[in-house]
């Protein structure tokens, strides 16, 4: 549909704006940027777990044709500590995992710096490692914070007393492995300096945090740097924070004295951009025969690294889902020789929220209860954690909504009492819940003399349509047709913006563009405009990110349909359904696709997507797409997402919620009700793949 069909609807669903760019293969990404004299790198992977580097030997890599530099931690330049110790490459000798870069080839084509890569010989004084993750690991502690600055611990009452005295309870155990990012454009940079000024072209979710941090590691002012991140090939969080590439480009290219291209190869991106630390869960859910909890317990154990401390906020979810009058959520985490987890899709949220719903549809069976009712029975007044009201929550809408569209009501609850020949049918539902975010950020907007609208913004696109929605909100506050505003975005040389992350890019940026053009429409109400044309910026520092009296949350209900293969163990999802109340949407086409990726990326976790650490080597052994199996456009036959439209006034001008994460969160729990439903047997470790499924309907036959 043509974007000059709308005029300011919010809503509409206007076609993004560089689509075309994208599939004829113009949209040029960070490795894509021809220079003059430009080389390539090549990083060299620690092949040990733990230890530190005695002697490198870079003879062989020099003699060879094309190789201009091998850069170690004897002779690379000296950069400041960082902040971010995952930054902290080629500084010393120390091997804090497997994957730990210990030498960078520099050469005039990719090809020579990876033979030269191949050809460094490495020294080691091997240490012993562990990299396996327990429920009671010796090294264990519980975290003042976990991720996002949550309490690693918070109680309410006597959760354990009210537990044991519980009409009904369940207590179970599950299990998230470690998952990773993937992006379809790995990490990569090309970098350049040019009289004391660096350039870099990079692949990240904000460019405005890349350059603070290069500006501090090279000892430059920050107007000394510009990172540019024009077109960005997703990142579902791994790009959120710098990562070894740029700094390992720019290090290069101060080097060289040239321009370097660094793209990370699939196979070493597990080892250093991060990943979804893996979870155990023990879930306790105490409950009266009608229902309502009295005891929620949700205790989470994970990993992190010797380099530095990231917690999966795994437990989180549960403070802000159900009625339960006591409740405990807690972490525990396990320094390891193991690479430093970061943020993937809705970190916390994702694992946590599979284990809490499954474990509500346990809860369920034991109760012989709808588990869509037993959700709703438990639907509280507000906030159980902070007991702050909810600015808007319409769970209960998108549940009954989603169970009308899904035909809930025809459903036979009896667990494998559908078959279809060899085919076990089940289908089966999850809530899924993500917090409502927003950072301070900067916009200007141009009055232009034809007409026109120029608004600037580092906003960063990493393929949600970000220029396309803030046009649109633009136009709406200018009552102007979206054809005629023109937006700048992707550059940290343009007004400062908050990285696109936490499902709170839109939230940021878009209150920041209303405001501007507020203004300005404020001052073209005045008079005409001057020759030059008139501009109006605004920041929206200290209301952004001011604390709100009100618990903000976006909510949404899933249903899966699966069948599941006696044969085979083969578990297909043959429906999958998504309703959320999500604030106003902005764009019906960019949400529609937020919702789906998001819920296509749910449905790989739950059947074909995990990693494995092994315990001898301590490496991921799932560490490309032919081993870590992400799902394709066959496995998702049948996917909808439809929304409530929630007129919410305490979150920004547009009224809108963050989308990007919630599609994700659930959509495992109702896939894995849905397996249970089938087959009558409950699976409580992810992924559920035709082997383990297989097992579980064997076993059961044979009982």
């Amino acid at each position: 549909m043509d974007a000059t069909a709308h005029s300011t609807a919010l809503g509409a669903p206007v076609e993004r704006r560089e689509g075309r760019e994208k599939v004829t293969g113009t949209a040029r990404y960070a490795a894509e940027q021809p220079r003059p004299g430009r080389a390539h790198a090549w990083p060299v992977p620690a092949s040990i777990a733990r230890g530190r580097v005695t002697g490198i030997d870079a003879t062989a890599a020099l003699d060879l044709p094309g190789v201009l530099a091998v850069l170690t931690h004897e002779n690379a330049p000296r950069l400041t500590e960082p902040d971010d110790p995952t930054l902290a490459v080629l500084r010393d000798s120390r091997v804090p995992h497997r994957g730990w870069f210990v030498a960078l080839v520099v050469g005039e084509t990719l090809e020579a710096a990876r033979a030269g890569a191949a050809a460094v010989r490495v020294d080691y004084a091997v240490e012993d490692h562990d990299v396996t993750l327990t429920a009671d690991h010796p090294a264990a502690y519980a975290p003042e914070e976990a991720n996002a600055g949550y309490p690693g611990t918070r109680e309410h009452g006597d959760p354990e007393g009210a537990f044991a005295a519980a009409d009904v309870r369940v207590d179970v155990g599950y299990r998230v492995p470690p998952l990773h990012n993937h992006p379809m454009e790995p990490h990569a940079t090309t970098a350049e300096w040019h009289d004391g000024r660096l350039t870099v072209h990079t692949s990240t979710q904000g460019s405005t945090v890349v350059r603070g941090v290069l500006a501090g590691l090279f000892g430059v002012p920050e107007d000394q740097v510009t990172v540019v991140a024009e077109h960005v090939g997703g990142g579902f969080g791994s790009k959120g924070t710098p990562r070894p590439d740029v700094v390992l480009a720019a290090l290069a290219a101060r080097h060289t004295g040239r321009p370097v291209t660094l793209a990370l190869p699939r196979r070493l991106m597990p080892a250093v951009v991060g990943h979804r630390a893996p979870t155990l869960h023990r879930l306790r859910l105490g409950a009266r025969p009608d229902g309502r909890l009295v005891s929620l317990i949700h205790e989470v154990t994970t990993h992190t690294s010797h380099v530095k401390e990231f917690v999966e906020q795994a437990a989180v979810p549960a403070r802000v889902m159900y009625a339960a009058p006591d409740s405990r959520t807690a972490h525990r985490v396990a320094p390891l020789d193991v690479p430093t987890p970061s943020w993937m899709r809705a970190p916390g949220e994702a694992p946590g929220m599979y284990a809490l719903e499954s474990a509500i549809d346990e809860l369920a069976t034991e109760l012989d209860m709808d588990p869509v009712e037993l959700r709703v029975v438990n639907e509280p007044d507000t906030e159980p954690d902070s007991g702050k009201p909810f600015s808007s929550r319409h769970l209960v809408e998108c549940l009954r909504e989603g169970a009308r569209r899904f035909g809930w009501a025809a459903r036979d609850p009896r667990p494998g009492s559908r078959t279809e020949g060899a085919l076990l049918v089940g289908s089966g539902v999850a809530a899924a819940v993500y917090p409502v975010m927003a950072q301070p950020s900067t916009a200007a907007v141009r009055a232009r003399p034809d007409g026109s609208f120029l608004v600037r913004i580092n906003a960063t696109d990493i393929g949600t349509g970000a220029r396309t929605v803030l046009a649109q909100v633009a136009a709406d506050a200018l009552r102007v047709p979206v054809a005629r505003v023109r937006t700048e975005v992707g550059c940290s040389d343009l007004p400062a913006a908050s990285l696109a992350g936490g499902s709170s890019g839109t939230a940021s940026w878009g209150w920041a563009v209303h405001e501007a053009c507020a203004r300005l429409a404020e001052r073209l109400a005045e008079g005409p405009l001057p020759a030059e044309g008139v501009e109006a910026r605004a920041d929206t520092a200290g209301r952004a990110d001011a604390d709100s009296p009100y618990a903000r949350h976006a909510f949404g209900a899933h249903f899966a349909e699966v069948t599941v293969d006696t044969v085979t163990g083969e578990t297909r999802v043959r429906r999958l359904l998504g309703v959320y109340a999500a604030g106003h949407i902005l764009n019906s086409r960019t949400a529609r696709a937020q919702f789906v990726g998001g819920m296509t990326m749910g449905l790989g976790m739950a059947l074909t997507e995990g990693s494995t650490m092994d315990a001898a080597f301590g490496d991921f052994t799932e560490s490309d797409l032919a081993s870590y199996h992400v799902p394709t456009h066959a496995d998702v036959p049948d996917v909808e997402a439809h929304w409530i439209d929630e007129d919410d006034p305490h979150l920004n001008p547009m009224g809108s919620k963050g989308i990007g994460e919630i599609g994700i969160v659930g959509t495992a729990a109702a896939i894995g009700n849905a397996v249970f439903h089938a087959t009558g047997v409950r699976f409580r470790e992810l992924p559920l793949t035709p082997d383990r499924v297989l097992n579980g309907v064997r076993e059961r036959g044979s009982s």
